[in-house]
């Protein structure tokens, strides 16, 4: 990330410095991020909470923070989705870019932040931004009621001052957001990436416990009290199994 002077035509500048880096991702290609702010709906495209746990997980590795923004709230208020996360410490807005609900929220919690806007093509990402600054007329399609999903009307990461202070950079799809690109992440290391485990890590009876089928297992028996949402749960043992698949050479490479 840089620091530049620009000039008065608003386009032409001169670098300054070049500021520390505290965070990047590959897919999409953004760095010194304060907040990643997924975008997710009950509505069509529906958000398969497993890809959001995937995204969190990745952030929390990588030291940037969490926003949800829970859109279309006029169609469908998404309760399920909302209740998911209510036990962890990412916030939750919901938020309707076509009524405006939740805008201002929004906006108040992002203020003097550099963000980046993720979520599934389609589920309205491009329009919460045109809400966020009228004025912006980011490009929007509609959604196809065959395939339940939306187009690409984003293709590349472009980066939209909303404010002063305040940036925030629109992406593609969700699809395009590529774990690959990224060092894998241990199965050791995933409880740490569950923020709402971090009450229950030090109680199971075994200090090398996996957090799945041990006994006296504090994280399991959180998620079976409902301490800890099943889904959150469900999507740890989900990633552990597929980051146990690793094969050597790739953590030998990361």
């Amino acid at each position: 990330m840089v620091r530049a002077d620009v000039q008065s035509d608003g386009v032409t500048g001169t670098v300054t410095e070049i500021l520390p880096r505290k965070n990047a991702f590959a897919r999409p290609a953004v760095a010194n991020v304060d907040f990643l702010v997924m975008v997710l709906s009950a509505a069509l495209p529906v958000t398969d909470p497993y890809l959001v746990d995937r995204i969190t997980v990745r952030c929390e590795k990588n030291g940037c923070g969490v926003v949800l923004a829970v859109n279309k709230c006029d169609l469908d208020p998404a309760q399920s989705l909302q209740d998911i996360y209510a036990a962890t410490p990412y916030p939750v807005y919901p938020v309707s870019a076509a009524t405006g609900r939740g805008i201002d929220e929004l906006r108040e919690a992002l203020a003097g932040k550099i963000c980046c806007f993720t979520g599934n093509s389609g589920v309205g990402k491009s329009s919460l931004l045109n809400a966020l600054r009228p004025g912006l007329a980011i490009p929007t399609a509609q959604i196809s009621e065959k395939l339940g999903r939306g187009k690409h009307t984003t293709r590349h990461v472009e980066l939209f001052q909303l404010s002063d202070g305040t940036y925030a950079a629109d992406t593609p799809g969700f699809a395009s957001f590529g774990d690959e690109a990224e060092p894998p992440i241990l199965p050791e290391e995933l409880a740490g990436l569950f923020p709402e485990f971090a009450p229950y890590l030090d109680r199971c009876r075994f200090d090398d416990c996996t957090h799945r089928a041990e006994p006296g297992c504090a994280v399991r028996l959180a998620a079976e009290e409902g301490r800890i949402h099943p889904s959150r749960y469900a999507s740890y043992l989900r990633l552990y199994e597929e980051a146990s698949r690793l094969d050597p050479w790739e953590i030998d490479n990361s």
